[in-house]
């Protein structure tokens, strides 16, 4: 297994969960602790050099990392600083729809709900309160700004029409499935780049990473290719500043005084205990990896067990959780919950 290590200017935030960072270089002098700072005002920052910041979900539904981007969009700084937020939850077939619906149209809401219900996801978990209550959120922060300065929802969900989908004709869908990453990096290049915006993106973390853990941190697949590495590496490239989010990990485990950081906080990590860590103490549920070899998935080894890959308990329930966020480093991940 390849073990990874922070280097270069690595952020970490702490809200009830805990964060983390790795990076593809080895470090050269010892770590030091990393040290927390103010969150909101830290990422507001990070707009001054980057166009889109990517802030991780953490594990689908969770309420505290909703409870933070709530805060961090009600903010009377996020609009002054930010235009879009580009979401997972929402199948671009309806973006028209948003559109009215966040600039303040009525909008019935057995048509709105279609926005969550109908992506590429055939379960339900986009259709639960969370996610409608963002939505309304941006709303109603849009109600007391001049037109052209309201928030723009993006969805970032590849389009699909279920009508058109059928046990005969699953096409539509798998084509949809296929562009999970490459359709919202696709929509931000022209909603956001091209027209000199600035955007929020909020997606599950693994969309975020820069090499995939999943096909053994090799990118030459196409399917290897995440929404921040194809930002990253394909004309015209832009740097990411990513915050990856983990329900899963304890950071006091790998740097005790974490336990006594104010919630929610904001750290740099890069060359910091945190930075040092391998990547799967934050990223704990097990998973073989794969390589494709001539269009054939191959398994190369399993990735290191560990004693409890559940979702739920205390990163969907309780305080605030510790977030780590990380910049400006070329590694798979940026950082994870406790």
């Amino acid at each position: 297994m390849k073990k990874l290590h922070a280097a270069g200017r690595v952020l970490a935030i702490l809200l009830s969960t805990t964060v983390a960072v790795v990076g593809l270089t080895a470090q050269t002098v010892s770590p030091r602790p990393a040290v927390p700072t103010e969150p909101i005002a830290a990422i507001l920052d990070a707009f001054r050099s980057h166009e889109v910041i990517a802030l991780g979900e953490g594990d689908h539904g969770n309420e505290q990392g909703h409870a933070f981007r709530l805060s961090l969009i009600r903010d009377p700084r996020f609009a002054n600083t930010v235009n879009d937020i580009v979401v997972e939850t929402g199948n671009a077939l309806y973006q028209d729809l948003m559109d009215r619906f966040v600039s303040g149209e009525d909008v019935p809401d057995v048509s709105l709900r279609r926005i969550w219900q109908n992506t590429t996801q055939p379960f339900t978990t986009f259709d639960i309160p969370i996610y409608e209550e963002l939505f309304r959120a941006v709303r109603a922060v849009n109600m007391s700004l001049p037109p052209a300065r309201q928030l723009r929802v993006l969805l970032g969900d590849p389009p699909v029409d279920w009508d058109r989908v059928s046990k005969q004709d699953l096409s539509e869908w798998q084509h949809a499935m296929a562009a999970r990453d490459s359709h919202p990096a696709e929509v931000i290049r022209r909603e956001v780049l091209a027209r000199h915006r600035r955007a929020l993106m909020i997606y599950g973390d693994m969309h975020f990473q820069r090499k995939n853990l999943s096909f053994n941190y090799e990118a030459a697949d196409p399917q290897a290719r995440t929404i921040v590495n194809l930002l990253e590496d394909s004309a015209p490239a832009t740097k990411v500043f990513s915050i990856w989010t983990n329900t899963a990990a304890d950071l006091p485990m790998l740097q005790a005084d974490v336990s006594r950081w104010p919630k929610p906080s904001l750290a740099t990590i890069g060359g910091t205990v945190l930075g040092a860590a391998d990547f799967t103490s934050y990223y704990q549920f097990a998973d073989d990896r794969v390589v494709s070899r001539g269009g054939s998935f191959v398994v190369p080894h399993p990735s290191r067990s560990v004693a409890d890959t559940s979702y739920g308990g205390a990163g969907r329930r309780g305080p605030l959780p510790r977030i780590a966020v990380r910049d400006d480093v070329p590694s798979p991940v940026t950082w994870a919950l406790r």
